[in-house]
C-alpha cells in the first residue's frame, strides 16, 4: 500500500493506494499517529486507488476513528471504490462514519 500525505485548508489529506490487509495496516496505523502526533486532527481518508481491504484493515480504521474521537478530532472517508464500498457497508462503517462520493464534500462535512 501507498500512502500520499497532503494537507489542504488545515485539513489532513491520506490518499490510499494498493492494498490495506495484516501485512500494509501497520503502514497505515503510523501514518495516522504521526498526524495525530503533530495535532493534526483533521483527517480525510482518500480511498481512490484503494484496491482492496481486509478485516485487517478495517480494525486500523476503527483505530483511527477512536483515536481522532479522543483528540477531539474530525475524519471522513472518500472516492472508495465498490469493493471498499461492500465492505463498509456490510460492516456498518457507513453507519457510523463520514463517507462521501468526492473528495470536496468530504472537506465540506470537514469544515463543518
Amino acid at each position: 500500500m501507498e500512502i500520499r500525505a497532503t494537507e489542504q485548508d488545515g485539513i489532513s489529506i491520506l490518499a490510499l493506494s494498493g492494498r490495506m490487509d495484516a501485512g500494509t495496516t501497520p503502514e497505515f496505523d503510523r501514518a495516522t499517529q504521526a498526524l495525530l502526533g503533530q495535532g493534526k486532527n483533521v483527517v480525510l481518508i482518500d480511498m481512490e486507488e484503494l484496491e482492496y481491504i481486509s478485516s485487517a484493515g478495517l480494525r486500523g480504521i476503527l483505530g483511527l476513528v477512536k483515536a481522532i474521537k479522543a483528540a477531539s478530532g474530525r475524519l471522513a472517508f472518500c472516492r472508495l471504490q465498490p469493493m471498499a464500498a461492500e465492505v463498509f457497508r456490510i460492516s456498518g462503517f457507513n453507519a457510523m462514519l463520514a463517507v462521501r462520493a468526492t473528495r470536496e464534500e468530504a472537506i465540506g462535512v470537514l469544515r463543518g
